[in-house]
């Protein structure tokens, strides 16, 4: 290629250079530019292929548009502005109501804009157990397993998660034990909307189904519960408040407030337990628990009804019992459906889960809900069983209990793990898997 700086008789062989050092120059000068063009040409793919650090970043730069976190929400920036936790008032404590608390989350949001997109639907799950070793041989290997479930379902769909294993509250332990918990993260995590509480003891078994929030907008507490058993039984089997949804607002610390106080923690403990035994008659014994209490403000406060959800419409979290028997029939009608639907076993990316749950349920309208039904139910609760001090309900036995879980957690775990190529040939084995073979037919393809 000849250079348009030069003349073409300075190229000519024919050509006798005017001056020797002169065209000795040139040729250092161009062995240079060439040299110099490849260190360029090498920084220009190195920094194509190396990210760039920003080591000028601020955690105090409420200007900077870091998007490191993936979803669009900058995790960096903290501003100077001060906000509700440079209150000194301010207590994570149960003991210590919270005021004001929307017009505080506002304020907050509104320092924090980038966390303002998708803040309606954006939850913080909540789970935990006990601060020491279960008593049960099995217990904590179950337990891990129960939250290695949860934290699955979450990176699937998107929402964070805090496990807790101590007593916020000295007096609150066991079944209340989750109101401090919830409480506190409602003030950890102003830019969650909802804060879902799920037992220790209670598993996702439908890791495609996502909560429908849009039927909730109306309302700032979801439980799974019949609205006759509470009205016209009276039963204090007619929720579970194991597993519910709550909204992030003043009126759920309000409720927490006066809910806490009906527990150890309250002046009239004892009274509320009396309260209970003699409002529920199949309540058998005589403590205060959570789930009476909840019934009972449910109860008492009929006019308030519109404002909490009672979730019967499907398995929010089901009975085991009812439920472990049906996972084999199950399995077999999903994978008939896929047998004729080529799209739903498609192999895929794990982080693209929900766009097949969702065109699943086109195929799910004739398999009902609830008992009977023939979807995986979304949770999947084993209530009674105590995996970790084994002190189950004498209605079962034992053995039953914890074959049940294993069973619930690997029909869980093959919907993980077929994302991953593997699935468990058998349900009552966890140790070993099987490859998941790719079946298209070859005239036929993925879609």
């Amino acid at each position: 290629m000849v250079s348009p700086g030069l003349s073409h008789s300075e190229y000519s062989p024919m050509a006798k250079p005017r001056n020797r050092s002169l065209w000795c120059f040139s040729d250092g000068f161009l062995y240079c530019g060439f040299v110099f063009l490849a260190f360029l040409l090498v920084c220009s793919f190195w920094s194509f292929f190396t990210p760039t650090l920003n080591f000028g970043s601020s955690i105090i730069n409420p200007s900077s548009n870091c998007k490191e976190s993936g979803f669009g929400v900058n995790l960096k920036s903290d501003p100077k502005d001060p906000t509700f936790y440079d209150d000194p008032e301010m207590s994570y404590s149960i003991e210590k109501p919270v005021k004001d608390w929307d017009e505080k989350r506002r304020e907050w949001l509104k320092h924090h804009p980038s966390f303002a997109a998708g803040a309606s639907e954006r939850i913080v799950l909540v789970t935990g157990s006990q601060p020491k070793p279960c008593k049960n041989p099995m217990g904590d290997h179950l337990l891990l397993r129960f939250f290695k479930n949860k934290v699955d379902y979450c990176r699937i769909h998107g929402y964070d998660i805090f496990y807790n294993n101590l007593l916020l509250h000295p007096k609150m332990g066991s079944y209340w034990a989750k109101l401090p918990i919830v409480k506190a993260a409602m003030l950890a995590h102003p830019e969650a909307e909802w804060i879902w509480w799920v037992d220790s003891d209670a598993l996702f078994t439908d890791m495609e189904f996502k909560l429908p929030l849009e039927r909730y907008k109306n309302h700032n507490l979801m439980v799974h519960g019949w609205p006759k058993l509470i009205y016209n039984s009276k039963s204090w089997t007619s929720l579970n408040a194991g597993v519910f949804l709550i909204r992030n607002c003043q009126w759920s610390m309000d409720l927490i407030n006066t809910w806490s106080n009906m527990g150890p923690m309250g002046k009239e403990y004892k009274k509320w337990g009396q309260v209970q035994r003699s409002t529920f008659k199949d309540k058998l014994f005589p403590e205060s628990d959570d789930q009476s209490a909840l019934i009972y403000l449910l109860y008492k406060e009929k006019d308030n009804i519109t404002i909490i959800y009672l979730e019967g419409e499907f398995y929010f979290e089901g009975y085991w019992v009812e439920i472990i028997g049906g996972y084999e029939n199950t399995t077999e009608r999903y994978l008939e459906i896929e047998r004729g639907v080529p799209q739903l076993r498609r192999r895929h990316g794990e982080k693209v889960s929900e766009q097949y749950g969702a065109f699943r349920e086109g195929f799910l309208k004739e398999a009902g809900n609830g008992r009977g039904s023939w979807r995986r139910p979304f949770i999947t609760h084993f209530t009674g069983c105590q995996p970790c001090s084994g002190d189950h309900n004498q209605m079962y036995a034992g053995e039953s209990c914890w074959n049940g879980m294993v069973k619930a957690l690997n029909f869980a775990d093959n919907q993980v793990l077929r994302k991953y190529g593997f699935i468990h040939q058998d349900l009552q084995d966890s140790s070993t898997v099987t490859e998941v073979p790719f079946d298209y037919p070859a005239d036929e393809g993925p879609w």
